[in-house]
């Protein structure tokens, strides 16, 4: 794509949560000036950190829509039905509508809004925020193939952005989105933050990583692992004592 063409694009998020914040970021590191990018969210407790990279927050769904190009819907996925139903009439041609809510199907969103709306469902994962994302996105029956191609020109700053089929999402949604709280070790070392608080980050209540945790709980994986090191450890005292001794 033309870098001139992203950099007069107008950006709206709705929603201000990690995932908003991640591909905001990762968006301004390419041609995107801040002051073209706005984002919604019923409370202005989470707009602190956009407005620190630039970015104006507003309460209004409707406002932000009428002054985008391309519209994130980054809220839970209960939440969709209700901002779709908002913003519907204020949808036109122009528009294209990025959907980051998991499970919501292409089927859905494309019933929620106007006919012939270009819609893509895109699964980004945490590293988004540090630039090492795994994107994986699908477009729907009236997106066009440029649409995809400049949704992965706005991306690219984000991680590894690729297209596939819609079967592939909540798979992506499982392995790599949810999957990268159980070791996101660079998102760690880059946030200072204590290991407790970057898993409560990314898991929602009632959300696929949390489940995927649950999971892993019950299957004893904490037990195993502190097990294994404490193994390996032994065996490496033991290692050592056998060199000492040799003559």
């Amino acid at each position: 794509m033309d870098p001139e063409t992203d950099a007069h694009l107008r950006i709206g998020f709705i929603g201000a949560g990690n995932m908003a914040f991640g591909i905001a970021k990762g968006i301004i590191s390419g041609n995107v000036l801040p002051a073209n990018i706005k984002v919604s969210a019923p409370s202005k407790r989470n707009f602190g950190r956009f407005q620190e990279i630039g970015i104006a927050g507003t309460n209004s769904n409707v406002e932000l829509v009428c002054g985008s190009d391309i519209v994130f819907v980054a809220v839970k996925p209960h939440l969709v039905r209700e901002v779709l139903n908002g913003i519907s009439p204020y949808i036109t041609d122009r528009h294209i509508v990025v959907s980051v809510a998991a499970g919501v199907t292409l089927e859905t969103l494309q019933e929620l809004l106007p006919e012939n709306t270009s819609v893509i469902r895109l699964m980004p994962n945490l590293p988004c925020i540090v630039q090492e994302g795994a994107l994986l996105f699908t477009r729907g029956s009236c997106a066009k193939p440029a649409d995809g191609a400049l949704l992965r020109s706005l991306l690219q700053h984000c991680g590894l952005v690729e297209e596939g089929p819609e079967a592939w999402l909540d798979i992506h949604t499982g392995l790599s989105g949810s999957g990268v709280a159980f070791g996101a070790g660079r998102v760690l070392r880059d946030s200072g933050k204590h290991p407790a608080q970057l898993r409560s980050e990314v898991c929602t209540p009632g959300g696929t990583t949390i489940y995927g945790l649950h999971t892993l709980e019950q299957g004893g994986v904490r037990a195993s692992t502190m097990s294994a090191v404490e193994s390996a450890t032994e065996r490496a005292r033991q290692l050592g004592q056998k060199s000492t001794t040799r003559k």
